[in-house]
């Protein structure tokens, strides 16, 4: 039996707003609400790589896809009044972290203003009943120690990626006191939500300046791989993991309303939080051409050690990781391989989200 909040039962017919839904997380998480039988609609750049696991899984199939930029509040605004989606999920933003620090200008834009918009837009438009905002572990104002980071914990962001996303918390926590109060539900109707999650990895990630995508676009070539920060630690899992949290809590946020409401992490097993020398290292035993590795200083600043803390998200929504660190990476790297022999990715990455239900 699937976890609460994972079924066809409670998704069947409800109407989805998914933004960001041409992204890699969100290809993944637009075709696990069509497996559940939702009204997806996407509002989305178009995809930002080539290839992209969005058309290579042929996820607009089955989905009002809209394209736009959360930028433009109007057209937020025309989106939202005609899908009238109920529950809303938010995960356009620009991800990256060196890309913050080349245009810090258009990560905050992106990622604060397109927040904003979109809240206004909810506010304005008055039909959404549940709303999960994605952001990052990087909310948090690190202090690399060894325990992990509580949802009330100190924001943060000493780039300007991870700062853009502590600013989206702080909207988020402003619009749900001034116009979404919890003494208010029965008069506003609406339970808004944070999702903070780890590093993902998976099939389909073709972003550059990722771990994963840079491991095999090296190996691939016959090239050694190129770290920066080989002994940083990270809380690594699939994308299908937080993924699984954002439904859940989506779910809660729609039945239960505020109890639901606030900040939440979902980051995997204390097990799993490894160094990035050693998850290549956990690669390499896999990929039979591995050419080794060559590091390369950088100026820029990252974190060297981040962990999160679930309880909330294991004891009130009764989530949990799935699959460990060596079952992530092996599904990665199937997938990898599928689309590397010619498969057709829909079928291989529906038969990867299946595989993962079938594990809740």
């Amino acid at each position: 039996m699937e976890a609460m909040g994972l079924s066809a039962d409670f998704w069947r017919g409800k109407r989805v707003l998914v933004t960001g839904h041409t992204g890699f997380k969100g290809s993944w998480l637009t075709l696990w609400l069509q497996s559940l039988g939702a009204q997806v609609s996407g509002f989305s750049l178009d995809p930002s790589t080539e290839p992209s696991l969005f058309e290579l899984a042929r996820v607009h199939e089955g989905i009002n896809d809209q394209r736009g930029d959360l930028r433009d509040l109007g057209a937020l605004l025309e989106v939202i009044a005609d899908t009238e989606p109920e529950i809303v999920l938010h995960l356009a933003a620009q991800p990256l972290v060196r890309e913050g620090y080349r245009d810090p200008l258009g990560t905050y834009s992106s990622n604060v203003m397109g927040t904003l918009n979109l809240l206004e837009a909810i506010r304005q438009v008055g039909c959404v009943r549940a709303c999960v905002l994605v952001t990052t572990d990087k909310v948090y104002a690190n202090k690399e120690w060894l325990w992990p980071y509580r949802e009330d914990e100190a924001l943060g962001g000493h780039d300007p990626y991870s700062s853009s996303k502590a600013c989206c918390e702080l909207l988020a926590q402003s619009y749900a006191a001034s116009f979404f109060p919890a003494d208010k539900y029965a008069e506003h109707g609406l339970a808004l939500a944070t999702a903070r999650a780890g590093n993902v990895l998976g099939g389909g990630d073709f972003a550059p300046e990722r771990l994963i995508p840079d491991v095999l676009k090296a190996w691939t070539a016959d090239e050694p791989v190129t770290l920066r920060y080989p002994q940083a630690v990270r809380p690594w899992q699939h994308a299908l993991e937080p993924l699984a949290g954002y439904l859940q809590l989506a779910a809660g946020l729609y039945e239960q309303g505020p109890e639901y409401a606030g900040a939440w992490n979902f980051g995997p097993g204390e097990a799993d939080m490894c160094s990035v020398g050693e998850v290549v290292e956990l690669l390499a035993s896999r990929w039979p051409q591995a050419r080794g590795l060559r590091i390369e200083k950088s100026e820029l600043h990252e974190a060297g050690l981040l962990r999160l803390d679930s309880s909330r998200a294991r004891q009130l929504l009764g989530w949990q990781p799935r699959w460990t660190l060596q079952a992530c990476l092996t599904q990665t790297l199937d997938w990898h391989l599928a689309w590397q022999n010619g498969d057709d990715m829909r079928t291989v990455t529906l038969g990867q989200l299946n595989l993962y239900r079938g594990a809740l």
